[in-house]
């Protein structure tokens, strides 16, 4: 039996959808069978469709929607994708994603990468390049008592408000030889056996040495079991458990304990020093993973991975302070506060040329903290960095 009922409010876990492309995905779901939504999972313009008995539908009276014109299916998947291009109503274009492998191909045709667009959509968009123009600008909130950190889409928690995007969050867990940030797509799922997983941040005894670990999830479920439905997992696809240095942070050690800012270091393994030129690339992901299984492939010479290096703030005598333009991004001064931008000369550059900062990172207030970033770097990458400065340092200060 399949009801509509009108005028319902939405559910806080429904998907958006415009009433056309939801009434396309309405029938391609009936037709194709291979995503069942839950009740009230998808609502349009007051419309919200409960599935129940779906294997009692007249299988004739459906028609051949799974052989929907590709031309007319890609007319809708660019209308849904330009009209939606802000968080949350960006998740019309995931639940389009969602329906089948047709609708899947056409997403792949119109979705562009971050790099290209200067959005983020699905979840591999968070190891992929970012935009080579303007930064994207999220800002992380630290749960001391949980010791949590939570990246957020948006200017900043007031501009931002319930709009904001969640993109990841990490959980802080002190070792005996070091520490570890453990990231992960969920607010509180940080086991390594889980999906959300996708990587971590380790550092030394003394806080001088991080590495930033890709770990894909150790398992991929084709089709999740549902009991409401009866819906049993078909098959689950191993991937291989490949784990790859993505970057290697150091902080240079003051043997002479005087007052003033860090001074970092970033070693980006996969992305080769040519990748800030003009004609430059960098790895990019696949953004789904039924394309082929990729990992961050390590350079083949450490000498041409790309380097990066925080930017030297000048002292200020009236303030009697150190000093960088964060463009209005930072207003707490603290030792955490950085920018960070390519190293010429380490890089096969001449010294003239001009340091973009490709992250930058500072306080706003008690416990939140903005960070902007932008290509060559990802989000996962900009993150991990980041949260390297929030661990103790005693021999950098």
């Amino acid at each position: 039996m399949v009801i509509i009922q009108s005028k319902l409010p939405f559910s806080p876990k429904s998907v958006q959808i415009p009433r056309t492309t939801s009434l396309m995905i309405f029938l391609c779901a009936l037709t194709t069978r291979k995503w069942m939504p839950s009740p009230s999972s998808l609502c349009a313009d007051g419309i919200v469709f409960f599935f129940k008995g779906i294997d009692a539908i007249d299988e004739e009276s459906c028609g051949g929607w799974e052989n929907l014109p590709p031309e007319l299916l890609l007319d809708i998947i660019q209308r849904v994708e330009a009209g939606k291009s802000a968080w949350p109503a960006r998740r019309d274009v995931v639940a389009c994603a969602a329906v089948c492998r047709l609708w899947r191909l056409a997403i792949k045709q119109v979705v562009k990468t971050p790099e290209q667009c200067g959005l983020l959509t699905f979840p591999m968009s968070l190891k992929q390049p970012g935009p080579r123009v303007e930064p994207i600008q999220c800002f992380i909130r630290r749960d001391r008592a949980a010791s949590t950190y939570r990246l957020y889409l948006g200017l900043s928690p007031a501009l931002a408000g319930d709009a904001s995007k969640l993109l990841l969050a990490a959980k802080k867990v002190r070792k005996a030889t070091g520490t570890d940030f453990l990231i992960s797509l969920a607010v509180n799922e940080f086991s390594r056996s889980t999906n959300t997983y996708i990587g971590r941040l380790s550092s030394n005894f003394l806080g001088t040495k991080f590495v930033i670990y890709d770990d894909p999830p150790p398992y991929d479920p084709l089709i999740q079991s549902n009991p409401k439905f009866g819906i049993k997992k078909v098959s689950c696809l191993v991937l291989p458990l490949v784990k790859s240095k993505v970057v290697n942070i150091s902080y240079e050690l003051n043997f002479l304990r005087t007052k003033g800012p860090r001074r970092m270091h970033c070693t980006m393994n996969t992305i080769p020093s040519s990748a800030v030129q003009n004609d430059g690339f960098a790895p990019t992901p696949p953004t789904f993973s039924d394309d082929e299984f990729s990992y961050f492939p390590l350079t083949s010479n450490r000498k041409e991975a790309l380097v990066l290096k925080n930017k030297a703030p000048r002292w200020h005598e009236q303030l009697r302070c150190w000093c960088l333009n964060f463009k209005g991004r930072v207003t707490v001064a603290s030792v955490k506060n950085f920018q960070l931008a390519v190293d010429p000369p380490l890089n096969g550059q001449s010294t003239g040329q001009q340091d973009d900062v490709v992250l930058q990172f500072g306080k706003i207030g008690k416990d939140i903290f903005t960070m902007d970033y932008r290509y060559p770097l990802s989000t996962f990458q900009a993150f991990a960095i980041c949260l390297s400065s929030f661990d103790t340092k005693p021999a950098c200060e």
